[in-house]
């Protein structure tokens, strides 16, 4: 697979998911940021996926960022993944700064109808479209799922912000406006208008989410805006609004986007992202869930399979802490849950779809006795190995139960291991881990040699 959607870990918790970037908590500190190649627009998430754009989001942003220091502090700690950073923890100000350096998009558009004030600025007479402005004017909005304008009286008022706070969010604005405004100029391309976003970490002030991306900005061709400043063809996210209004069905514009339209986004976002960094952008062969695999395990973010052992009732603690013991000798991540098939049951298609499409291999082990409908349900619902261990109190109580773990429904592929430690191993060997192969051959050529030197002591008793 060449573009991101989701990922999938049961080792990282997921904590937001947003229009285009997932969220995940590693401490509380540090949170870990996926950019997808998801797109939004107008306020809605397309049913498509433009190859290689959270690729190229994250690289610009993170070129930005260190561009940026001097200026103000951003939240970036570690790059993990082309399409994934480690950035501080910091607590959002639910306020974007548009900074804006020319009249045109949604501001226009209320201009050329007679709108003259924009959150709180006071836009002159006699303007035309794509004029730039005497000066950039900052153009705040509130951060919701639609954004609004609002002035910054509102934001002091509302406790957005305090005035000291948004002051220097405007001022920190206006110095990286003008930053990218003379980089870019000097790779030809206009920065014409942009957002911010800030948070507190400590109490101090710093930049996060992103900066001068085609989805956060827009980029105009210098040369053709000279030429004609109002057949300028964009070089952001503009290509694609524009294609959608120009493609309404009665008045609602599509969510679903033609593979050349798909194509030509996807290009755009690479060039753009090689003329502001000034490099290739190099596209990896190999399947991108299959790299963030590899990465997040280089960057020791997660363990390389996991298994998670599910009872059906807290009762069955002591039974899941036997297995435990066995697998917590192989560096492997292990998990303990608590479903029960009969009485909330309707977790079991959240669970599944979290262990089906995860990024490392894994293994249920279901613990449940006399009616067990839970290795059932899980095997019915988990394309990862599913293997029963039922507890039992005593010889008569597994007589009188174990057909309820053997015994599955047609294509309810769980098998049944009755021995807590059996289990633990068969689980390891299902997740098919090359490291967890080489520990298994030494472990049973140990055994053998151990049996081969107790016959030797017995032969010669």
């Amino acid at each position: 697979m060449r573009y991101l959607d989701k990922i999938y870990t049961p080792q990282i918790k997921k904590i937001h998911s947003g229009k285009v970037r997932e969220s995940f908590r590693i401490d509380d500190k540090t949170r870990m940021i996926v950019v997808s190649d998801r797109v939004s627009s107008f306020d809605s998430v397309l049913n498509n996926l433009i190859p290689n754009k959270g690729a190229v989001l994250t690289g610009i942003t993170n070129y930005w960022f260190e561009k940026t220091r001097s200026i103000i502090d951003n939240h970036l700690l570690k790059i993990v993944d082309p399409n994934i950073s480690l950035v501080k923890e910091a607590e959002p100000i639910r306020v974007e700064m548009i900074v804006r350096g020319y009249l045109t998009g949604s501001m226009w558009r209320g201009y050329k109808n007679g709108k003259r004030v924009f959150s709180g600025i006071k836009a002159v007479d006699g303007l035309t479209q794509n004029q730039r402005f005497s000066e950039p004017i900052v153009t705040p909005t509130t951060k919701e799922e639609h954004d609004e304008e609002i002035t910054p009286e509102a934001i002091v008022k509302e406790g957005w912000a305090s005035k000291e706070i948004y002051e220097k969010m405007r001022d920190i604005s206006l110095q990286l406006f003008e930053l990218g405004t003379k980089e870019l100029d000097e790779k030809g391309i206009i920065l014409v208008d942009t957002k911010y976003e800030f948070g507190l970490v400590d109490g101090e002030l710093i930049l996060i989410d992103e900066i001068h991306t085609p989805d956060s900005s827009r980029f105009w061709d210098k040369v053709f805006y000279e030429k004609d400043p109002l057949k300028v063809d964009s070089m952001d996210k503009e290509f694609i609004r524009q294609w959608l209004l120009n493609n309404k069905k009665n008045g609602v514009v599509p969510n679903i986007l033609p593979e050349e339209v798909i194509a030509e986004a996807s290009k755009r976002y690479i060039n753009i992202y090689e003329k502001i960094v000034g490099k290739d952008f190099i596209q990896s062969d190999m399947d991108v869930r299959d790299r963030i695999y590899y990465n997040l395990l280089k960057a020791e973010l997660i363990k390389d399979g996991f298994v998670t052992i599910i009872m059906g009732s807290p009762m069955d603690l002591e039974h899941c802490k036997k297995i435990k013991a066995v697998l917590d000798n192989y560096d492997i991540f292990v998990d303990m849950r608590v479903t029960s098939a009969h009485k909330n049951g309707e977790r079991i298609p959240a669970i599944a779809k979290v262990y089906n499409n995860s990024l490392e291999p894994g293994c249920v082990i279901a613990v449940a006795g006399r009616s067990n409908g839970l290795g059932g349900a899980l095997a019915a619902n988990l394309a990862i190995p599913v293997i029963n261990c039922p507890p039992f109190k005593d010889k008569t109580d597994m007589m009188v139960n174990i057909n309820s773990s053997l015994v599955m429904p047609s294509k309810t592929p769980a098998s049944t291991i009755i021995d807590a430690s059996s289990a633990a191993l068969a689980a390891l060997r299902s997740l098919g881990i090359r490291r967890l192969k080489d520990m298994f051959i030494k472990e049973i050529a140990e055994i053998k040699e151990l049996l081969v030197k107790a016959d030797e002591e017995i032969r010669n008793i």
